[in-house]
């Protein structure tokens, strides 16, 4: 006898982000694909009418069901897109309706679990459900996620952030990411494993993997630390040591410290470890090189040492990295 599908809520609301709408129920449908006739999860897409809501790309949606309709009754995940705004000077600001907000607040009440896609957390925090959580949300909103809601602690970095029932996600294309972690979650890994290869991702990325590079962070305000950060990646084998960067720069190690804080917000020693990291992924990535080949051309010198930082940075190891992200030529061709 198939088990009972899992029912599953997708928020829908003008200039909603349409991949946050359309990527999970994908991943969700192949599921089913994979299950031999099990349904696996039943999706509805639910606004405050059932009049067609318009994305942000333009395309018009239909609703399922409306809010008011589901008041009260069960939901397995509760999955909540998000919206923003662009002003003139290019500056992205999340959008949250209040109204939006209520229902949210109001369903999460009877869902097992709560999930956001982006910038969906904004309004999974204005709806009071991030309060004392970890979380995380698309890189360009994270400083006024943070500034808007103190008792959430932000973290920009991972692909998806679980703290206990709660879920969220960076941006766009970590969509399907977080719903590979979900159907992983229900249903168990061999099964995510499937999914993913038939979205031709190679392999689940996993959360603690940054989603961003140390190449596509902001550029510096000043011509000193971008002269500096291009040091760092030409001399990334050598020791680096803050003594050495304070002499190129011509600064003192205190100021040096200080202009990295300011201009890139880390340390000195935090902007090297995650300048090896970035390239020792590129070399686990495309290269055949040994750990320990590896390890002393991305200036950690030791497997140990590099493992170490791998663990601190991404949460997995460099064997488990490259056996998820490794590229081959057949690929590449």
């Amino acid at each position: 006898m198939n088990a009972p599908a899992r029912f599953v809520v997708i928020v829908l609301f003008d200039r909603v982000d349409l991949l946050d709408v359309t990527g999970p129920p994908e991943v969700f449908a192949l599921l089913q694909r994979e299950m031999n006739g099990d349904t696996g999860y039943q999706v509805a897409l639910a606004a405050e009418t059932l009049d067609p809501v318009t994305t942000s790309a333009g395309v018009r949606v239909l609703p399922d069901i409306t809010f008011a309709d589901l008041a009260g009754r069960a939901i397995d995940t509760l999955v909540v897109p998000g919206s923003v705004e662009v002003d003139g000077a290019g500056r992205v600001r999340a959008l949250s309706d209040p109204r939006v907000v209520a229902w949210v607040a109001k369903l999460a009440a009877s869902s097992r679990r709560v999930a956001s896609v982006c910038v969906g957390a904004h309004i999974l925090a204005d709806a009071g459900l991030l309060d004392g959580k970890r979380a995380t949300t698309h890189w360009s909103t994270a400083q006024q996620l943070a500034a808007e809601h103190p008792a959430i602690t932000v973290d920009a970095d991972p692909i998806f952030i679980r703290d206990q029932n709660v879920w969220t996600g960076a941006g766009l294309t970590a969509c399907l990411d977080l719903s590979l972690a979900l159907v992983a979650d229900d249903f168990g890994d061999a099964l995510a494993l499937r999914v993913a290869r038939q979205l031709v991702m190679f392999l689940k990325r996993p959360g603690g993997q940054s989603q961003f590079s140390v190449s596509l962070e902001p550029i510096s305000t000043t011509r000193r630390i971008d002269d500096l950060r291009h040091y760092i990646a030409r001399h990334l084998a050598e020791p680096l040591t803050v003594a050495d960067l304070a002499a190129q720069a011509h600064v003192s190690e205190r100021q040096l410290t200080r202009i990295f804080k300011t201009d890139l917000g880390a340390t000195p020693a935090a902007y090297i470890e995650s300048a090896r990291v970035e390239f020792a992924r590129n070399q686990l990535e495309t290269t055949d090189h040994t750990l320990e080949r590896v390890a002393t051309l991305s200036g950690f010198n030791t497997t140990d040492t590099l493992t170490r930082a791998f663990r601190r940075v991404l949460d997995t190891t460099p064997t488990e990295y490259r056996n998820r992200f490794r590229l081959t030529w057949s690929r590449l061709e």
